[in-house]
């Protein structure tokens, strides 16, 4: 892995915390956090390339979305 795409799936995990410890949900393994990051960093890829837009935001939208789902 890239050391771009490794610290922008470092970001995501801390979205994510933080993003659980807002809604007061228990946070799952770090590996469990590590591969929703992957997930998102690739969706959040997807994304940038279909519609284009600032990588940061769709990541950040992405999280917020995942968390609301559970």
């Amino acid at each position: 892995m890239g050391f771009i795409k490794n610290q922008e799936q470092k970001l995501a995990v801390r979205f994510l915390r933080w993003q659980y410890e807002k809604e007061r949900l228990p946070l799952p393994a770090e590996a469990d956090l590590m591969q929703q990051a992957a997930r998102i960093v690739a969706e959040a890829h997807r994304i940038g390339r279909e519609r284009g837009g600032n990588l940061l935001a769709i990541i950040k939208k992405l999280v917020a979305d995942f968390i609301r789902k559970k």
